[in-house]
């Protein structure tokens, strides 16, 4: 068995107000619109990750989501430009990245980062 994708499901009674932060700030692609689903990503070819966190590093709480992107400042201007919540960061981590936390539409935690 070789597994082909791993996708993270967010409940929410609002389906749609997923595209202003994913696709219009983030940039992806909207593959799927059922109504009461609607998946974002890229065409382009991911890596399958899951991890598994005992705190979220620096003394931050455990995000719900990470997405990587090629530029974090951008990122990061956008988010702001687009009126959502920085809640840490802009960090440069021991750990080689820089990320910063914000706050998707529906409350979940996303970790946003680039390696350095």
């Amino acid at each position: 068995m070789k597994v082909g994708r791993i996708v993270a499901n967010i409940e929410t009674p609002d389906v749609a107000a997923a595209k202003r932060f994913y696709q219009d700030v983030l940039g992806l692609d909207l593959l799927m619109d059922m109504g009461w689903i609607a998946t974002y990503g890229s065409q382009n070819k991911m890596t399958i990750q899951v991890s598994f966190m005992a705190q979220g590093g620096s003394g931050t709480p455990v995000p719900d989501l990470s997405i990587e992107v090629d530029d974090v400042d951008a990122a990061l201007d956008a988010m702001k430009s687009a009126g959502f919540t920085i809640e840490y960061g802009p960090a440069d981590e021991p750990w080689g990245v820089r990320r910063f936390f914000v706050r998707d539409p529906f409350g979940r935690l996303v970790n946003i980062l680039s390696h350095r």
